[in-house]
């Protein structure tokens, strides 16, 4: 079927400057962790990606290992440019990673400059395209020199083939090198990729938002519902056919009964905004100082129709956040 974008795509969505570039990202991107591998069908992931693309979503976010198998989804991606979205490249903003397992032996992983510039090359030609828009060193390498790595990164973007430069789970220490290094060599960093959800405030706990804050960069979440957690999934224990059930990225022990409680003590304040949790649990996300977008990974259409309601969402008040905070 001929796809046709809806005319009035980009009055759906709510952008926001990253940090003090010139950038504009939506409030709600789409991830292509899950849901875009062999386990998936290829109409139900093009359903997916040109729903998000009618609703204002521009950015796409994907890394090499996305699948599966690993590849699968920059595959996919790449068939949907070709076939449906060719026109529209220029009004898209794409994303991939490199530094987790992708291939056998020495190079296929961690942030070397062989594995950074091999597997970059590698997803160029999966999707199909010269460039990406932004290319990430997916994580911290403690062994590999950080000036390689930056180095590398600072390589890639003067040969052009990507447009900006992102850091996804590093410390706080290594990020403030890799945001002086980037600076003095100017390819500066644009963005950084973390989990930050309700149950997990690493990043502010940590200082890497305000590090984010001060030094006019980006934010980036991911996970921003906990894996599904933060939605009506597990308030009554753990579905069959859950990620949970079968132990996939989540383990039956994480839900104990004081979780359990709390996530029902959440789902009752959502209710009583008029909200689902999973919008109030996105909402609260955004609000936090320095974050720019969400990154959502969704199984469905509805799913995300349902994830964009949280752009109606009230600010909160000092009581409701008190309630949040409550373990």
């Amino acid at each position: 079927m001929d796809y046709s974008p809806n005319p009035e795509r980009y009055e759906q969505m709510q952008y926001l400057r990253c940090g003090s570039s010139g950038l504009l990202l939506p409030r709600i991107s789409l991830g292509l962790w899950h849901n875009f591998g062999d386990g998936t069908p290829y109409e139900r992931s093009r359903e997916i990606v040109l729903t998000a693309f009618d609703h204002g979503i521009t950015h796409l976010d994907l890394a090499n290992n996305y699948g599966p198998p690993a590849g699968a989804a920059e595959e996919r991606l790449g068939k949907l440019l070709r076939e449906d979205l060719k026109a529209h490249r220029d009004e898209l903003f794409l994303s991939t990673k490199a530094a987790y397992d992708m291939w056998q032996g020495p190079y296929g992983s961690w942030a070397g400059r062989k594995h950074l510039t091999a597997s970059l090359d590698q997803s160029l030609r999966r999707l199909g395209l010269d460039y990406v828009d932004l290319f990430y060193c997916h994580r911290h390498d403690p062994l590999t020199p950080l000036e390689e790595t930056l180095q590398t990164l600072v390589d890639i973007a003067r040969q052009g083939k990507a447009l900006y430069i992102g850091l996804s789970r590093w410390p706080l220490s290594a990020l403030k090198t890799g945001i002086d290094y980037l600076a003095s060599r100017d390819t500066p960093l644009l963005i950084y990729q973390g989990r930050l959800n309700i149950l997990d405030r690493s990043p502010e706990q940590d200082g890497i938002l305000d590090c984010l804050s001060s030094g006019g960069k980006g934010f980036i979440s991911f996970s921003p519902l906990a894996q599904g957690l933060l939605t009506s999934r597990y308030l009554q224990g753990v579905p069959e056919g859950s990620r949970m059930a079968e132990e996939r990225f989540l383990k039956r022990s994480a839900l104990t009964p004081a979780l359990l409680l709390r996530l029902r003590r959440l789902n009752s304040l959502a209710e009583q905004r008029g909200e689902t949790l999973a919008q109030m649990s996105l909402s609260w996300v955004l609000q936090r100082e320095a974050v720019t977008s969400v990154l959502v990974g969704v199984s469905g259409k509805q799913q995300l129709l349902d994830n964009i309601g949280c752009l109606s969402s009230a600010p909160f008040t000092e009581e409701e956040l008190r309630l949040i905070d409550l373990p």
